[in-house]
Parts: C-alpha cells; structure tokens; sequence
C-alpha cells in the first residue's frame, strides 16, 4: 500500500470519527431547540419509553422534531451525493442538479401541480391525495429533464456539451415557472413560494417510512456505481478500455440523480448548494477522490450540513423559521469562491 493511500485512508478515518460526532451533536441540538422549549429530561425521558404527562410535548418530539431530523439527515446525504456524481460524470466541479435543470424539471412539476391542480384536487380528494400528486409532479418533472439529456447523450460525446444543453433546459422550465406564476391565483403563487425557499419539516410522521425507504434505495444504487465513477476519473478512453460502457453508466447516474433530486424537491423544496458545495468539503478533508472512500464521507458531510442548516432555521424562535434557501447560500458561496481562487492548486479532483 503506497504511502499516499495510507494518508487517504487515516484522513478517511479522522474525517468520519469527526463527521460522525457533528452529526450526534447537531441531531441532539435539533432536538433541543425549537418554537416550544422542552426540558432535556423530558426529550430523553420520552425517547427511553418514559410516559410524558404534557402531550402536545410528545406530538412535537414525536410528530415534529424526529421527522425533520430523519428528513434533513437522508435529504443532505441524497442531495450531496447527486453533486458527487454528476461533477464526476461532467468532470465539472461546478455540476450540480440545479445546474443541470433536474431540480428546476422538478420545480416545474410541483409549480403545475399547486399552481393548476393542486387546489381543487385537495378539496376533492383530500390533502394526501394532493401530496402524493405533488411528489408524482417532482418525479415527472425531473425524468422529463433527464430524459432530454439522454437523448442528447446518445449523439453528443462531449460531457462540457451536455452540461450546456442543461443549462439551457434549466433556463427553460425556468421560464415556464414564471409564465405559471403569472397566470397563477394569489394564493397558489403563495404557496408556491413558500414551498420554494425550502423546509425540512415538511414531511410528516406518516410519510417518514416512504420517503425514507424511497431515499435509501436510491442511495444504495449510488454505492454500488463506485467502480464505474472511479474509472471515469481516469477518464472516457482508459473507462472504456477497463470495460466500463460509457453511455449506460452515464444514464444509470443520470437517473439515480433523477430519482434523489425528484423526492427532496418534492418533500423538501428546490434545496440550493448543498448539492454543489458538501462533495468538495468531502474532498477537501480526504484529499483524494477515490469514491470507496468519498461516498460515504459525502453522505456524512451532506447530513451534517443539512442538519446544520436546519438547526440555524429554528434557533432565532422569537421570529419564527428561517428558510433552508436563505442559509445555504451563506455556507455555501465561500466555499464556492475558494474552489475557483484556488483550482490550480487543488489537484484532488482529477
């Protein structure tokens, strides 16, 4: 084992001892603090099976808090993770499912449902019945965008080229947002925008388990795309004379991004950054972007930041909740601004 290896994987180790310890220390902050101060005694007397006499404490723990939890944690990783792998598909440390316009296809499906459906199938059907065609609206959505891509892969080569036609799609739906916005009622704009700065509360205690399930499996697909992302870092010639076939890797990522980017979107609002910035801090601890290692230092990173964010949102109770899109950007573009400055320097994603 090169002397190199080893101090990839001893950063490996310190990174996930560390991330590790963030992750319990902010899942225990989350807990804590909100709108309605709980004593810490309760909050563990509750979580050990201990009766609380107050039950509105019991709903929030139970209904509120540990929900928003799992959903902050599983959409950071998600959302980390499809910024890993379409900067390594591209081969574009600037690739990200927002840039792409997989999370603005999402968008446009949420922004048909509520802005021309949503209303009057809740009052038919019922609220469920809306949320469900609301996640159907992100899912479409997002496949339609990828869709498109596909398509242009087939007959474009050039990674930098589809990134482009991405780019143009998301200006695209992006139009179309705003023509429905216009056209829109008060009240679905409303709702709309409020949906569109971001909330990790937004999945209740009963959707849990499918939102759950629905981002692990996806998750599992992208642990098992390792290999094929390992040998696009050598690049398209040296991946296909290993015996990796270009195009369906491609797609095979292409749609798992697809899937992660259309459940959060759909739950959670179109999350910004996070998908951009949580892979080159994954990096940037490592020094290295072997994926066995990165992946899951990415999920990790991607959880924390999420949990993080979620965290700032509700500690200023006295003014209510902070949207998730007015903090990421803050963590975020420093960031950003010190991958461009230093580039040149920082050899770790080739």
């Amino acid at each position: 084992m090169s002397n190199s290896t080893n101090i990839h994987n001893r950063r490996f180790v310190i990174a996930t001892i560390a991330l590790l310890a963030l992750l319990i220390a902010l899942i225990i902050g989350n807990l804590l603090i909100g709108s309605v101060d709980i004593p810490a005694s309760e909050i563990f007397g509750m979580l050990t099976g201990e009766k609380c006499d107050n039950h509105i404490w019991e709903v929030i723990i139970f209904q509120s808090r540990i929900p928003t939890i799992i959903t902050a944690t599983l959409a950071g990783a998600a959302l980390a993770v499809c910024g890993l792998l379409l900067q390594t598909v591209f081969n574009n440390p600037l690739a990200d499912p927002s840039i792409l316009g997989i999370s603005t296809g999402a968008s446009l499906g949420v922004a048909i449902v509520m802005l021309i459906g949503g209303s009057a199938l809740s009052s038919i059907t019922g609220s469920l019945a809306a949320h469900l065609t609301t996640l159907s609206g992100a899912f479409i959505g997002a496949m339609a965008v990828l869709a498109i891509l596909i398509v242009f892969s087939t007959f474009v080569k050039s990674a930098t080229m589809i990134l482009i036609i991405g780019i143009m799609v998301s200006y695209l739906t992006s139009s179309a947002i705003s023509l429905l916005n216009f056209f829109a009622t008060e009240e679905g704009v409303h709702s709309f925008v409020i949906w569109g700065m971001g909330n990790f509360s937004g999945v209740s205690a009963d959707e849990i388990s499918f939102f759950t399930i629905a981002i692990i499996i996806s998750l599992l697909a992208a642990i098992l795309m390792v290999k094929p992302l390992n040998a696009l870092l050598l690049g398209t010639r040296y991946a296909e004379n290993l015996g990796v076939n270009i195009k369906h890797t491609r797609n095979t990522l292409l749609i798992i991004t697809g899937l992660l980017t259309a459940v959060v979107t759909a739950y959670c609002g179109p999350i910004s950054f996070l998908g951009l910035v949580v892979p080159h801090i994954a990096r940037l601890s490592i020094g290295t972007s072997n994926h066995n290692i990165l992946t899951p230092i990415t999920m990790l990173a991607g959880a924390v930041m999420a949990l993080l964010c979620s965290l700032v949102s509700v500690a200023p109770v006295s003014i209510g909740i902070i949207p998730i899109n007015a903090i990421t950007p803050i963590i975020g573009v420093p960031v950003i601004i010190y991958i461009i400055l230093n580039r040149r320097k920082l050899q770790y994603f080739n």
